[in-house]
């Protein structure tokens, strides 16, 4: 039987991302305001993950992928898509933190990260209004009237071709008063490999 030997790895714990995916049984449970109402839409996504240059500040090295996420409602995919993200996935080895730096395009910015192992297949990335470190930024008309109390993510490696991801978003409402969770979902499969000897090339 062939067994995989691994050797060290730069990126550490993102290695397993790297590459194009699609996704078509993504769920998102979000509020609508305009409808005044809470409801779940299915989706289809594409994802993809690339490594960048080394970054240094100091004597702190990061090594990492730039990513971005964009998802279609069903029904509706050669229209605009709902969302739309990019971002960068960062590994700090000698800390042993992976980072979430994510923009969204409705005015959101959100630094996120845990503590990691090298060889983690399951990574969190959370993030609170207020922090020095891990926070959360907003445009003044969500924050008057959807502001985020917490964000919370987490990457799970299944195999060598399969990832899925969980988010949770707990906004306060100003139309209701009340604090819901926007939800999101969705299990990726690789469509290429960022390799030269791939089949994908």
């Amino acid at each position: 039987m062939f067994e995989t030997i691994q050797g060290p790895q730069k990126l550490g714990p993102l290695t397993p991302l790297v590459g194009e995916w699609e996704g078509d049984v993504g769920v998102d449970l979000s509020y609508h305001n305009k409808e005044d109402e809470t409801s779940r839409t299915s989706y289809f996504e594409k994802a993809d993950f690339k490594p960048i240059p080394i970054q240094e500040n100091g004597r702190q090295t990061l090594w990492g992928l730039n990513y971005s996420m964009t998802a279609w409602r069903h029904g509706e995919e050669a229209m605009d898509p709902f969302h739309d993200e990019i971002g960068f996935l960062l590994w700090d080895a000698q800390r042993k933190i992976v980072i979430r730096n994510v923009v969204f395009g409705r005015g959101i910015a959100i630094l996120a990260g845990s503590e990691a192992e090298p060889r983690d297949t399951q990574l969190r990335f959370d993030a609170t209004p207020g922090a020095v470190d891990f926070g959360i930024l907003q445009n003044p008309y969500l924050i008057e009237r959807a502001q985020i109390m917490s964000f919370k993510s987490e990457f799970a490696v299944k195999d060598a071709e399969t990832f899925s991801y969980t988010s949770d978003i707990e906004l306060k409402l100003a139309q209701t008063g009340e604090t819901m969770h926007h939800t999101d979902e969705n299990t990726l499969s690789r469509v290429k490999r960022f390799h030269p000897g791939s089949q994908y090339n």
